[in-house]
């Protein structure tokens, strides 16, 4: 992402819906730019403005401040909570595959990366039966799971998230759910947020991936307010709040998130179509599997043991941004992430430059 990502005209790679411009946040959301004219550029708090954790504890916690931190990103939230929670030699079971921050902090951290492997023969389903096993031969400090999944798109059913918090209870064990994709669903409804279900649990949501909002960096994280109160102390050393511009922006679109993610479901339900109409057209050449969930999916490539080389000549030639499966682990490297949120025209032209690379 970091080669490629600026150098590219089309972004099919990306995991998050298509970008709104302020215009059309505004209004979607029906408020002026004027009302930022008297706003002072003065510090924000530690835990996030009062007006925005109010619009996320209205949405996640029953109105509940205590547990409600903003930040930067979630990736802010995924550092910090491992860098308070985790010492070196805790085992960490993290879904596989999986986003590199999900588990590559604890590995930085010293920790012990298990991998909870999604069963890529039944389309990269969920064996709880697995994780049970996992979890009780390793007696993790944490459990890291994100459904709707990233890369793949699959998701877990209410009974198996039900689940996943027994396991986690059983084993002890911090559940750290990222909830990134988590109200853009397509087939069945969102899943319930598990935090309160729980009390060592902790969830992560983001602007990015299903409002179009990633140039905010605006997150958020649900965690028990001890810990909350300890992540504060670290986080005084590395970004001490949010800015309160960013927050203005941030409150409005979690005061209308329903309106925000159905008009941003029905793009990408649109979107998802074009995708199967392509590969149908392309059989023996990819395998596209319908995600539940997200705007990403796993395209397996049946040619290509290792398609970083043509994720390369993509961006090279054809200026198209793929992320090869290889960025998610080694034994992916015939698959690769292909994100549908963006333009229609963005797609359709990615899509086109893979079809040229694929008939040669």
């Amino acid at each position: 992402m970091r080669l490629y990502y600026h150098k590219v005209d089309h972004d099919i790679g990306s995991s998050g819906v298509r970008d709104m411009t302020i215009n059309e946040l505004a209004s979607i959301c029906e408020f002026e730019l004027s009302e930022l004219g008297p706003m002072i550029f003065h510090d924000s708090e530690s835990f996030g403005g009062s007006r925005l954790r109010r619009a996320l504890a209205d949405r996640w916690t029953g109105g509940d401040l205590d547990p409600v931190m903003v930040t930067h990103g979630s990736s802010e939230a995924i550092y910090i909570v491992m860098h308070t929670l985790l010492d070196p030699g805790d085992e960490v079971i993290v879904v596989d595959p999986a986003y590199q921050q999900l588990y590559d902090i604890a590995a930085g951290l010293g920790c012990r990366i298990t991998r909870w492997a999604l069963n890529r023969d039944d389309g990269f389903s969920a064996d709880l039966s697995s994780l049970r096993r996992l979890a009780r031969e390793s007696r993790p400090r944490m459990i890291v799971v994100n459904f709707p999944h990233n890369p793949t798109g699959v998701s877990i059913t209410p009974q198996q998230q039900r689940e996943l918090i027994e396991i986690a209870e059983e084993a002890g064990a911090w559940l750290v759910w990222d909830h990134a994709f988590g109200e853009l669903t397509y087939t069945t409804e969102p899943l319930p947020l598990p935090f309160g279900s729980y009390a060592k649990c902790i969830a992560f949501g983001t602007f990015s991936k299903s409002y179009g909002l990633a140039g905010l960096r605006v997150g958020w994280c649900l965690a028990p307010p001890e810990l909350l109160h300890r992540m504060a102390v670290l986080r005084d050393y590395i970004a001490l709040y949010v800015s309160p511009i960013l927050e203005f922006f941030a409150e409005k679109a979690v005061r209308n998130a329903d309106r925000i993610v159905s008009l941003q479901r029905e793009h990408a339900r649109a979107n998802l179509k074009t995708l199967l109409d392509w590969a149908e057209e392309l059989p023996g050449l990819v395998k596209v599997r319908p995600p539940a969930g997200g705007v990403a999916t796993f395209v397996e490539f049946p040619g290509h043991p290792d398609v970083t080389g043509l994720c390369r000549r993509l961006a090279e030639q054809e200026r198209v941004l793929l992320v090869p499966g290889h960025c998610f682990g080694e034994s992916f490297s015939g698959y690769a992430r292909l994100g549908f949120g963006g333009t229609s025209t963005e797609l359709s032209a990615g899509l086109a430059g893979i079809r040229r690379l694929l008939l040669g």
